[in-house]
This record gives C-alpha cells, sequence and structure tokens, in this order.
C-alpha cells in the first residue's frame, strides 16, 4: 500500500474495511496476507504473514502516514522474492499516484505476469499520470486495474473482498460469487480479468 501523506485520510478508512477481506475468504479456506508499504524517503517496510484480521489492523493502525515519492517498484520485486519462494496468488496495491520510471516498472510487472501472480491495482482518485501507469501493471501482470473515490469506501470494501475470493479460491470461487446477491465487484473483477 502506498502510505505516502496524500493518503492518510483514506489509510484512515481502509483499517475499518480488512477484516472483510478475511471473511470473504474463511470459506474457501482463508487468507493470508502480507502488509507491505512505503513512505517517507526511502522507507520500505514488510510485516511476516498473517491469517488474522485483528492483526493487520492493529499493523495498519501503527502506520502513520509521511510525505515522500511512490514506491510501487519495490512492491513488486517485493513479490517477485516471495513469490520464488512459496505461491503467491494475487499481489492487491492501493495508491493514488506514480511518479516513477514507468519502463522499469512495467518490467516488473511483466516479470510477475510470467510468475502467474496478477496485480490487482485500486486507484484512489483521478490522477492521470498514475491511472495510466497503474493499468499498465495490471495489464502485464494478468491483472485488474480499478478506480475508486474516497467518498465510497463501500466500493472498495467490496473490491478488496472480491479478490480476497479469488485469492482463495481462484476464478472459479470469484465466478461463484459474482452470481451471488450482491456480487457487483466480484462480477466486475471477473469480467476486467485476462482470460486464461
Amino acid at each position: 500500500m502506498d502510505a505516502t501523506a496524500s493518503r492518510e485520510g483514506a489509510w484512515r478508512q481502509a483499517l475499518r474495511i480488512q477484516s472483510d477481506m478475511f471473511l470473504a475468504a474463511k470459506d474457501l479456506g482463508g487468507l493470508r496476507v502480507q502488509l507491505a508499504f512505503y513512505r517517507g524517503y526511502g522507507t520500505f517496510k514488510v510485516s511476516p504473514w498473517i491469517d488474522d484480521s485483528d492483526q493487520l489492523v492493529r499493523l495498519m493502525a501503527s502506520v502513520s502516514c509521511q510525505a515522500g515519492p511512490t514506491q510501487l517498484s519495490k512492491i513488486l520485486k517485493h513479490c517477485i522474492n516471495e513469490t520464488k519462494q512459496s505461491i503467491v496468488n494475487a499481489l492487491v496495491f492501493v495508491g493514488d499516484c506514480f511518479e516513477e520510471d514507468i519502463d522499469r516498472v512495467a518490467a516488473t510487472a511483466g516479470e510477475l505476469g510470467l510468475l502467474g501472480v496478477p496485480v490487482f491495482i485500486f486507484q484512489e482518485g483521478e490522477n492521470g499520470q498514475a491511472r495510466s501507469a497503474f493499468m499498465q501493471v495490471a495489464r502485464l501482470s494478468g491483472g485488474v486495474y480499478a478506480r475508486f473515490d474516497a467518498k465510497s469506501p463501500n466500493m472498495l470494501r467490496e473490491l478488496l473482498k472480491a479478490v480476497a475470493v479469488y485469492a482463495a479460491g481462484g476464478r472459479p470461487a470469484l465466478e461463484r460469487a459474482a452470481r451471488k446477491k450482491g456480487g457487483e465487484e466480484a462480477l466486475r473483477l471477473v469480467r476486467l480479468l485476462p482470460k486464461q
């Protein structure tokens, strides 16, 4: 996650919706996540793998957002390293800006695509440069790009739940979730996912 100063309000909002991800994946065998975030000038931190929503909320609550440049490339490279050690089913990134070399970041996203790790990028706001970069990262990795508005936390909640279902049960589980009542965001992700 992007924990730069521009995302402070959304970071606090995300605290309230994280547990829904775990609940969405519970019947599919559960969910293990690793919180990775950047902030300030060069700060990049990663938690251990966790399977408890309360622990994730505590970790996120301990993070203070700080001004600084984006570091999406560090998150992507970290995911490559984790994938080489054990199976990673998906990477979820939430951010609002992009200030890096797109060619380097795109190459790293392509590596994730070759490893079979789709990147689900959810953009807060309407920054055009970020939109273009995030769409390329999602496409090259075989993932999905979607934009949400900070005034619509329910949309982000439902998107995160849909990704949790995908991570726990793959495309078939996501398709089943899309057919259920209230599965609009799952259906949206199914439609956006590249055909296998």
